[in-house]
């Protein structure tokens, strides 16, 4: 596959130790729980109302764009592995302000998935008590995540361990429950759907739908990158591709089949946005106790993502000022405050009141809207990935053709959010970011240039 100039077969297959004491098996199970969220859980909700069963098509190619993008994020991280992983990847291929960009856009996306899984955790409450207004859900968790960053929880990883496995065990249990009731095993007064071949009733929304609803499926393996942020962390650094090939393929089999079976349970247009897609599939059947629990799994699950957000924004942001693409002031650190990087922390609370905010302003589409920004920075981070390899790596043709090919489904992703009318706001937003990151680029590049020349 991909191999560097100068270096022999032998030395690339060869076992090259790593710098810390994570196992790859514990790296899988950190990205799975980076990766698992609200995303998929209700996000999915979004992509069904566009494609209907065609959306299982949208996972498919996504998780072939994922493994594109993961394959040149981990060639790169076995042969040179860097603390800024993707961020320092764009600045060695492409200069100073890549890195600039990657890193903003990353801490951008992170802040908008917050908003978007505070947004979803809000919904979700609103199961038991819908009366209730969505942003006094919002205020409620994001002082909570709050909260346990000012403790400075040091047992916060053994915890995020302990949420994928319950988001990993919700997965299970709902493939499990959708098997039986399938074949009959578990009655209720659901009647299951008549399965048809017909192109109106696999794209009910057209190729337009299936284009819109692919932002929503790669949103959902969003958290991949995470494993390049951490691969430091390895005992043996060439394990970072095992861990990352168990992860897609275990996430790929969970997404698809309980995708699959949600269809096969109840007609597309039954399904509710504002509730998960797979609460909705087996409410017809008699498990009363199933949406309780599964919803609170969800909810569990959602609040470890928002929190470990809150505190990546957080460490990103003291990151970028220490390599000076962010002002001095947000990499102090403050001792009374368990060492923890206040000022770093009061801007990413900013965005969370401003999620907060929004869900009393729009609370009809806002969790739409950030969760389409959210995916499309992402995957503005992803195209950098297979852009840098390019460059830092002596590719074969057809791996170098794969890039191409996850390149396009990007592509082809972003697009699709212009083509849909409600949800083309999603994009207008990650537009304006983006617009203003590029002008600090800008003005950062033109000093940059002038420091080297004195």
């Amino acid at each position: 596959m991909a191999e560097r100039s100068g270096k022999s077969k032998k030395e690339d297959n060869a076992v090259t130790p790593g710098t810390g004491s994570m196992s790859w098996w514990h790296l899988t199970l950190v990205g799975a729980g980076c990766t698992i969220g609200t995303g998929y859980f209700l996000g999915s909700a979004i992509g069904i109302r566009y494609a209907g069963p065609s959306f299982v098509f949208s996972f498919i190619a996504a998780a072939a764009c994922t493994y594109i993008v993961y394959y040149h994020l981990a060639a790169m991280t076995a042969v040179d592995p860097q603390e800024g992983s993707f961020c320092y990847y764009a600045a060695k291929a492409f200069g100073k302000w890549a890195g600039y960009c990657c890193g903003w856009v990353y801490w951008w996306s992170n802040i908008l998935i917050m908003g978007s899984q505070l947004t979803a955790l809000a919904l979700l409450s609103q199961y038991w008590f819908p009366l209730t207004p969505l942003w006094v859900f919002a205020g409620g968790y994001g002082a909570f995540s709050l909260l346990i960053v000012l403790l400075g929880t040091n047992s916060f990883d053994k915890a995020e361990n302990l949420f994928a496995v319950i988001k990993t065990s919700a997965i299970f249990m709902f493939i499990v429950m959708a098997a039986l009731a399938l074949f009959g095993v578990i009655k209720g007064n659901g009647e299951i759907p008549d399965i048809t071949l017909q192109r109106s009733a696999i794209l009910p929304g057209g190729l337009k739908g299936l284009w819109a609803s692919l932002i929503y499926a790669l949103y959902a393996y969003g958290g991949i990158e995470v494993i390049g942020l951490m691969a430091l962390q390895l005992k043996r650094r060439n394990d970072i591709k095992k861990a990352g090939n168990v992860m897609l393929i275990i996430l790929t089999f969970m997404y698809v089949t309980s995708l699959a079976l949600a269809f096969l349970l109840i007609a597309s247009d039954a399904f509710n946005e504002k509730e998960s897609p797979f609460v909705s599939a087996l409410s017809p059947y008699d498990l009363p106790f199933f949406p309780h629990i599964f919803n609170g799994a969800i909810i569990i699950a959602g609040f470890s993502a928002l929190t470990a957000a809150l505190f990546a924004v957080t460490n990103l942001l003291v990151s970028l000022a220490k390599d000076g693409d962010a002002p001095d002031i947000f990499k102090k650190k403050i001792k009374n405050f368990n060492n923890l990087p206040l000022p770093s922390l009061l801007l990413a609370t900013a965005g969370l009141i401003a999620s907060v905010v929004t869900a009393l302003l729009l609370p009809g589409k806002v969790y739409e809207y950030l969760t389409t920004a959210a995916g499309i920075l992402l995957l503005y981070n992803w195209a950098f990935i297979i852009l840098s390899a390019f460059r830092i790596l002596h590719q074969k043709i057809l791996v170098k053709s794969t890039g191409i090919l996850g390149l396009c489904i990007l592509f082809i992703a972003v697009t699709g959010t212009i083509v849909e009318k409600s949800i083309r706001t999603g994009f207008h937003l990650s537009l304006i970011v983006v617009f203003l990151i590029a002008i600090a680029a800008f003005i950062k590049n033109k000093r940059w240039k002038r420091e080297e020349s004195v």
